[in-house]
């Protein structure tokens, strides 16, 4: 057996590349020709020789290889390898140490933002960036405890915004649900904080609903001495009641003026990527009244891309603030009417005054198929019905401008109810041709 004093004065023999100093138990001390000495242990496993490597003398010294040769010893009789043990937890130690929630997190968001849209992508990321990761970036995943994800969440709740909060801890969830199912952690942090948030109070979108009020609003557009292109954009916005977005980003050859209609392609809607690829274009018929203001309208904008383009440059759309601020000047401040609050008028409206069916005015506001299996099952556009509405409410608005009538005004709902009755398409006037009583109905 090997003393102290033998292994500091051991060297190597000259004209030998290493020379081995046998302890006991299969521990021994390998002394190289440049100078160097190594304690490793021989053993046996699955009837293989093999050696595991202990450190470096004096580092390690005899104490402590003989101690971590019968830890390994240990092992071995417990049937596991000890060189493999010693692999796994190399990489266990590596994967904690690099895989922090930050990087979890990014990766996360590499693997899901095929699948979402850009602005959506950004966002999710941003918001992490900003108020997640300055302080829980760098702690490995298991150390993401509810504790320490409230303690986070509480900074940004402080400052007194009305839903960041829960948009990060709805984020931070994904995250840790992720790294559970790699193994970087054991439980979802996130899970164990819901309702230990404050709650949102939400409120609805900002909306003009009472026909006395509607016949304002559209008498105050009528009436608008701004640009006539913000004029048209009011108006339009509440004849066909799509989403800002859409609405200012509206262009010219999206638009079939002669079949009055509005194509707006599948990558302008509000889907996730996937949808967008594979999406159908959204179809919004435009009554008489739509197609009239949007011939006026081509002669000052029909020359570029958008029908809505900014004041400074034809190249961009109008600013996402320049209908809001149109409705500031005539009066509607933010708590009555915004511009998203057209569409909330139009569908609280068509039903409860035109007597619609829901389903065709949600087919027009392009709003999701209710139902795991709806948007896969019912792929119904009502494109016909729509037609026919879209005439029913623009008529409806011109006729609550020049009256202060506070019920629908019959000559529309009549209309309306004759045409879905007739099948005569309000928009040309004309019935549709007759067809196969045995054939399929178109919707």
């Amino acid at each position: 057996m090997l003393n102290d004093k033998q292994c500091k004065c051991a060297i190597c023999p000259e004209g030998k590349s290493r020379v081995r100093l046998t302890d006991s138990g299969g521990l021994y001390l390998e002394v190289a020709g440049a100078g160097s000495r190594r304690w490793f242990w021989k053993y046996y496993f699955d009837g293989k020789e093999k050696r595991l490597s202990l450190g470096s003398y004096p580092e390690v010294s005899l104490k402590d290889a003989r101690a971590a040769r019968d830890d390994a010893r240990k092992q071995q009789q417990a049937g596991t390898d000890p060189v493999v043990e010693r692999q796994i937890a190399r990489l266990t130690e590596s994967r904690n140490r690099d895989e922090s929630f930050e990087s979890t997190a990014r990766e996360f968001h590499s693997v899901k933002k095929v699948g979402w849209s850009d602005h959506y992508a950004k966002r999710w990321l941003e918001r992490l960036e900003k108020d997640i990761f300055p302080w829980l970036g760098r702690l490995p995943m298991p150390q993401i405890t509810p504790p320490v994800l409230l303690q986070c969440l509480r900074r940004v709740e402080a400052r007194g915004v009305r839903e960041l909060q829960h948009s990060l801890l709805e984020a931070c969830g994904q995250v840790l649900r992720y790294g559970v199912s790699l193994g970087r952690c054991d439980r979802n942090a996130a899970a164990d904080l819901r309702g230990a948030l404050r709650p949102v109070m939400t409120r609805h979108v900002s909306a003009i609903l009472e026909p006395d009020q509607i016949a304002d609003l559209m008498r105050a557009i009528e009436a608008y001495h701004g640009h006539p292109i913000t004029r048209t954009a009011l108006y339009l916005s509440a004849l066909v009641f799509q989403r800002p977005g859409n609405m200012r980003q509206m262009e010219w050859s999206e638009v079939d003026l002669d079949a009055g209609l509005w194509t707006i392609p599948s990558s302008k809607m509000k889907r996730t990527r996937q949808q967008k690829m594979n999406g159908r274009p959204h179809l919004v018929p435009l009554a008489p009244q739509a197609v009239a203001a949007l011939r006026d309208l081509h002669a000052l904008t029909g020359h570029g891309n958008f029908v809505f383009p900014a004041l400074t440059s034809s190249k961009r759309p109008m600013s996402e603030n320049t209908v809001r601020l149109a409705l500031r000047r005539l009066g509607f401040d933010n708590e009555t009417m915004t511009p998203h609050g057209f569409r909330a008028m139009a569908r609280t409206a068509m039903v409860e005054r035109l007597d619609i069916a829901a389903d065709v005015i949600e087919a027009q506001l392009a709003h999701g198929k209710s139902g795991p299996l709806g948007a896969a099952y019912d792929r119904a556009e009502f494109v016909a019905q729509r037609r026919r509405m879209m005439v029913a409410w623009a008529d409806y608005l011109d006729e609550l401008k020049v009256s202060d009538v506070r019920t629908p005004p019959i000559e529309s709902l009549l209309a309306y109810r004759t045409a879905e009755v007739q099948g005569i398409s309000l928009a040309t006037g004309r019935r549709p041709p007759a067809r196969d009583p045995g054939s399929l109905r178109e919707h």
